[in-house]
């Protein structure tokens, strides 16, 4: 089995004892209506459209989602990802990103600096290493020698923003920041095959060198093509605590729908951090899709949205949640 194979058969015991008291039973395979594509916040909108245009011009499943997740790492608006993402609290603004695809292949780079599409090279990790992660220099060094082109990633925006929180030094975590943040996405083709992409430039005025979920496999982003996918936003230190996407995959596995997999993994979260001084600006979201196509979004507190883009529609869906 190759190395970047991530291992499958995980003993999970735990799982199918559910805190909020379902009955899963495994998976039921049903009538598949089609590709789809979903994707967290509101970038993920025109994401979206860029990943679906790849799927239909037959570019395949894994080129989609990372040329769909690429949309936003090239805007500089968008200040959670890529290019004019919000810095740490010395200026420099460092990228995280996973790419994973139905054969449990997977690529991730972490700590990545003038580098403006990560995912992109996590890509090239996964089919040119023989490792699954690189991290900081490494993989900042890697990225060159494939050909990126190194540039400064500090928006005069994110600049901006960067000396006015100085002021006060204050690390507290916006919720639902204009409904911007990691952007996941998850696919499913016609063959009922899944892929997955995440991306993201971490927390704003995080500590330098501070890594999040995003760029773990199992934490920020996981699937299974025998039976669906996960990807995490929000607060990257609660999702690790639970190996949060991993779990949701899990859960469905036990025959779980994509909702009440990711309620039941949001409330574990809410359990472990409810007595945590972090609680106050807590805020975790999950998307799933079944290998059915059958999808979900659910947030530990209101605000959550994802995009939904199939044959059929293309729109906005306002996640279930928690608490106000």
């Amino acid at each position: 089995m190759s190395r970047r194979k991530f291992i499958k058969n995980t003993v999970l015991g735990s799982v199918a004892s559910s805190s909020i008291g379902l009955s899963f039973k495994h998976l039921e395979l049903k009538n598949f209506s089609g590709p789809r594509i979903i994707s967290t916040w509101n970038h993920g909108f025109e994401a979206n459209k860029v990943a679906w245009e790849n799927l239909k011009s037959a570019k395949g499943g894994l080129t989609a989602v990372e040329y769909g997740v690429r949309v936003s790492e090239d805007d500089p608006n968008e200040m959670s990802v890529g290019l004019g993402g919000l810095p740490d609290r010395t200026g420099k603004v460092t990228l995280d990103a996973c790419i994973m695809d139905s054969n449990n292949d997977c690529g991730s780079v972490s700590f990545l600096e003038n580098i403006k599409n990560p995912i992109s090279v996590a890509r090239l990790v996964m089919e040119k290493t023989p490792h699954i992660m690189l991290s900081g220099k490494g993989a900042y060094d890697f990225a060159i020698e494939q050909g990126f082109k190194s540039q400064n990633l500090l928006t005069k925006k994110a600049e901006e923003a960067w000396q006015k929180w100085k002021k006060s030094s204050d690390y507290k975590p916006v919720i639902n920041i204009e409904n911007h943040d990691t952007i996941s996405m998850l696919l499913i083709d016609e063959n009922q095959d899944l892929f997955g992409a995440c991306t993201t430039s971490g927390a704003a005025w995080k500590l330098h060198g501070r890594v999040g979920d995003s760029p773990i496999i199992g934490a920020g982003l996981f699937l299974d093509n025998d039976v669906g996918a996960a990807a995490a936003t929000g607060l990257g230190e609660a999702v690790i605590r639970t190996a949060g996407s991993a779990m949701v995959v899990e859960v469905m596995r036990q025959g779980a729908s994509p909702l009440e997999a990711c309620m039941e993994i949001v409330n574990r979260i809410s359990k472990i951090h409810e007595n945590r001084p972090e609680w106050e600006y807590l805020q975790v979201g999950f998307i799933a899709l079944n290998k059915n196509g059958e999808h979900a979004g659910y947030s530990l507190k209101k605000g959550f949205n994802y995009a939904l883009h199939d044959s059929i529609n293309q729109e906005m869906i306002d996640a279930k949640f928690n608490t106000e």
